[in-house]
């Protein structure tokens, strides 16, 4: 229950855009702050008024008490004392929460983030679909421009907001989707994953991330690696792609003009999709996404060939099982 509790937390600070007094939070919440790291920070508020400490109903001016303390003075339970504590406050890490929501949805790296303005941004573009995050649906609705300023030729728009208290349906028409941030994502291993559209064919959902290549899960959009890792690594589509075409030559060391081909993407090498940029030095998911590519992927420069011994390993554990191994070379 503790991610859940703070996923709630994430989506209601998003959606007031405002800090809360820790006082405020219940105790489910509270509990949940340990669950989710860096997603929200200590911030600072105008301290003239607080939250009554003793009855936490009412708002209340600050004064000093004459002695180096402070007291408020609640209209039901008089002079109070007020602590340091009673002040602080806690926000959520915007920038933080905007980049794993497009690490969620696959949106690469290159794409950036344009601010629309008022609590709107476009994310950019997961498989050709533009991306719009805003803190309140009815923003988008009564402003129609914000889609057309972003809409592209053959691809919906891919709409995430809060749920508001009274929404039936979709709320757009052909061509828009509409994702409630609290119901079709959540907190995981200290990131956001996406929730896909339930299907009654399949009553139950599997871990994403849970191991079927190798250590890669079945999309190559995870991997578990211990040493690296204590928490599955999530990578982009792009990077996704590029350890499924190493996967599919079994460990054969191959050059980049046929790895990049079989990947569909037009950049000359396998590590250019695991670069560190100058803006994402000391995050900790790009650190891990080099540092994954590095313990997979064998690297002969000279040469100039790639190659993946685990895919390798692999093959050979298969073989064993079916009774028909054979040497590898």
């Amino acid at each position: 229950m503790a991610a859940h509790d703070a996923w709630a937390l994430v989506c209601r600070l998003f959606a007031g855009g405002t800090p809360v007094l820790r006082t405020t939070l219940p105790p489910r919440e509270v509990a949940a702050l340990s669950v989710l790291g860096k997603a929200v920070k200590p911030t600072t508020v105008d301290q003239s008024f607080v939250l009554c400490p003793h009855c936490q109903q009412h708002r209340a001016q600050v004064w000093g008490d004459g002695r180096g303390g402070r007291v408020c003075r609640c209209p039901d339970c008089g002079p109070v004392a007020v602590e340091a504590s009673d002040g602080t406050a806690l926000a959520l890490d915007e920038d933080w929460f905007r980049q794993k929501m497009r690490l969620a949805l696959g949106i690469e790296s290159r794409d950036g983030i344009d601010d629309l303005g008022d609590g709107v941004w476009r994310l950019g573009d997961a498989r050709r679909s533009p991306v719009l995050l805003a803190r309140d649906l009815t923003r988008v609705l009564q402003e129609p421009a914000l889609l057309d300023r972003v809409r592209v030729a053959g691809g919906d728009i891919r709409v995430i907001t809060p749920r508001p208290s009274a929404t039936r349906g979709s709320p757009f028409g052909a061509g828009v989707q509409w994702l409630a941030l609290e119901e079709r994502f959540t907190f995981y291993s200290g990131g956001i994953t996406f929730i896909a559209a339930p299907s009654s064919a399949t009553p139950a959902v599997a871990d994403p991330a849970s191991p079927v290549n190798g250590p890669f899960s079945a999309d190559f959009k995870w991997a578990t690696l211990p040493d690296i890792s204590s928490a599955p690594i999530q990578f982009t589509d792009g990077q996704a792609k590029v350890f499924e075409a190493l996967w599919s030559f079994k460990g054969e060391a191959t050059t980049a003009d046929r790895i990049m081909p079989r990947a569909g993407l037009d950049s000359a090498k396998p590590s250019d999709l695991f670069k560190i940029k100058a803006k994402d030095k000391g995050k900790p998911e790009p650190a891990a996404q080099h540092a994954a590519y590095g313990a997979l992927v064998v690297t002969q420069r000279r040469a100039g060939l790639y190659s993946m011994p685990c895919a390798a390993g692999a093959v050979d554990s298969l073989r064993q099982t079916s009774g028909k191994e054979v040497s590898m070379t």
